[in-house]
Order: C-alpha cells, then sequence, then structure tokens
C-alpha cells in the first residue's frame, strides 16, 4: 500500500514521517512544496505516475491565519486551488484522499445549549476571515470534484515540529517574565502525532473496506467502492480550554515559573478575526471509524 503526503515539511507533515517507522505495511512517500506543488497540476500528475499512491494526504496547505488577509490570492491558490487539484489527480487514479480542514470554517457563535458538546460535521460554517473562507472552498471543491475523500477538520494543531503555539510559549518564557495570552476564545488543542495516528487509522480502516469488496470481485474489474465512511469528520483531542488556559498547562508541564497575564481579545487585536469558540464535537469519529481520543492535557503531557 502506497501512501503519498503532500506538505512534508509542515508539522503534521513530520508528525507523519516521526510515526512512519511504525508501518511497516505501509510505503510513504513525502513529498515537499519543492518536489510536489499543489498548485501544478502537471506536477501532481507526475508524481501520480510515478508513485501511484492507493491514498493521498494533504498535509499541505496555507495556514498563516493573519497574513492570509493580504495575502489572498495566494492563501486561495494553495487551499483552493490546490485542493481540487489533488482531487482531480486522485479521481484519475482512483486514489482515496484525505484532506486536512480546520475549525476556522466557522464563525465561533454557537449557542450556548450546543457549546456542551461542539461544533458537528453538519453544522453550517461560516468563516469569518480569508484563511476560514478559503479552507471552506477546499473543501468544497473537494467534494464536488471527487467521492472518495475524507475531509478532517481538526483545531489548534502543535507538537514539537514546526512553529506553533506551544513552541512560542517556550519560546518567549526563555525571553521574557510576563506574558499576556487571550482567554476568551474557547477551543480545544490538537497533538499533530495524535492527528496524524488519527489519519493512518482512517486509511487502515479504508483499506479493510477495499479489501473486503476485492474478495467479492475478480481483479480484473475492480474498482475501490464508495464507502459511506467518506465524508467530513471532527477530530481534536478531547476537552476544551481557552488559550491562556493553555498557555497555564505549558507551563506547568515544563516546570517554568512565570507571569502568565488572562488578557481579552480586545486588548490583542489581529487582521483576521479568530472563531471565540470553536470546540468540535467528535461523536461521528469515535462511533464510525472506533477512534479512541486522549484528552488535550494528557497529550500535552506527552510532548
Amino acid at each position: 500500500m502506497v501512501v503519498l503526503v503532500t506538505g512534508s515539511s509542515g508539522q503534521l507533515g513530520q508528525s507523519l514521517q516521526f510515526i512512519a517507522p511504525n508501518y511497516s505495511e505501509i510505503e510513504f512517500v513525502f513529498c515537499d512544496s519543492a518536489t510536489l506543488n499543489i498548485t501544478d497540476l502537471n506536477s501532481i500528475k507526475q508524481a501520480f505516475k510515478q508513485f501511484k499512491p492507493n491514498f493521498c494526504i494533504n498535509a499541505a496547505a496555507y495556514t498563516a491565519v493573519d497574513k492570509a488577509e493580504s495575502e489572498p490570492e495566494k492563501a486561495f491558490d494553495i487551499n483552493v486551488n490546490g485542493s481540487k487539484n489533488l482531487a482531480i489527480v486522485c479521481k484519475e487514479f482512483d486514489t482515496v484522499l484525505l484532506h486536512i480542514s480546520t475549525d476556522f470554517v466557522f464563525d465561533g457563535t454557537l449557542s450556548s445549549r450546543a457549546q456542551s458538546k461542539g461544533y458537528l460535521e453538519t453544522d453550517i460554517p461560516n468563516p469569518t476571515g480569508v484563511y476560514g473562507q478559503t479552507k471552506l472552498e477546499g473543501e468544497i471543491a473537494i467534494q464536488n470534484t471527487w467521492k472518495k475523500h475524507f475531509i478532517i477538520r481538526t483545531s489548534w494543531v502543535y507538537s514539537q515540529f514546526g512553529n506553533n503555539f506551544m513552541k512560542t510559549m517556550l519560546r518567549l518564557a526563555s525571553e521574557r517574565d510576563t506574558i499576556s495570552v487571550v482567554n476568551d476564545q474557547i477551543g480545544t488543542p490538537t497533538n499533530a502525532v495524535d492527528l496524524a495516528e488519527v489519519i493512518i487509522t482512517i486509511i487502515c480502516r479504508a483499506k479493510l473496506v477495499i479489501s473486503s469488496a476485492v474478495e467479492r470481485r475478480s481483479a480484473s474489474n475492480f474498482q475501490l467502492p464508495t464507502s459511506n465512511l467518506f465524508g467530513i469528520y471532527n477530530f481534536s483531542n478531547e476537552g476544551q480550554c481557552s488559550w491562556y488556559d493553555f498557555a497555564k498547562k505549558i507551563f506547568e508541564i515544563n516546570n517554568i515559573s512565570i507571569n502568565l497575564l488572562p488578557i481579552p481579545t480586545t486588548s490583542f487585536p489581529t487582521p483576521a478575526k479568530r472563531p471565540a469558540y470553536s470546540v468540535l464535537d467528535k461523536t461521528k469519529i469515535k462511533k464510525e471509524l472506533k477512534i479512541e481520543i486522549k484528552s488535550w492535557e494528557c497529550s500535552l503531557k506527552k510532548q
């Protein structure tokens, strides 16, 4: 089984590389933007012709939330055109596409009653910035192009790789005595290694569906069945917190003593508006794909 990964230099791509040795049955092909540019249809076709992947994990994305406000064309090219290009080529090669999306497709105004569980996959998106809008349009482009896809919405991704909130907090703690962090944006941190493991679990589940179908069909006319497992799934670690709570736990786990101040979002204006509440309900992925999910605190302790 061949699994091609785009965006291999990002934190999810590096997390997938980190766990890859644990899956000897999978032949991973890791491609960064220099070896596979998702905005170039021919670049994707050449890679697919060479490696003939059974699955493609799209970990490539424009993720600079604030910068996207001043670079909407670039964000659109990567997040929308790039996603559509991958879907086109996946359809041509009958490759299952696993695409990573975001909680930023929502505006954060979920009712207080619904907030007890979080956003469902079926809730109507309403992004408030360029980044969220382009990620939503990328989802739609995939859905309209290729039915054999998994779209995984996630949130507040961090890891020991790349640039992220955890690493920023640790760096700032080495430079300052006091740090101010917003306490009125509520979401759920996601360990990128946990996300990587879930993606591979989804692939293994899908492979079982394919293998079962192969047994019922002759190899000569076999095509991947359209499983009702395909579609949109939410995944983050369990629980919820503010960015302030997240920072507090980071310092606690790392035995760092620092003056941490909670501040409202209004005291820390940014070019892009963030959703005030973006917790994702994981009922669907736990039920349909039998995924077990750790709490965000437990996963953070393993870093």
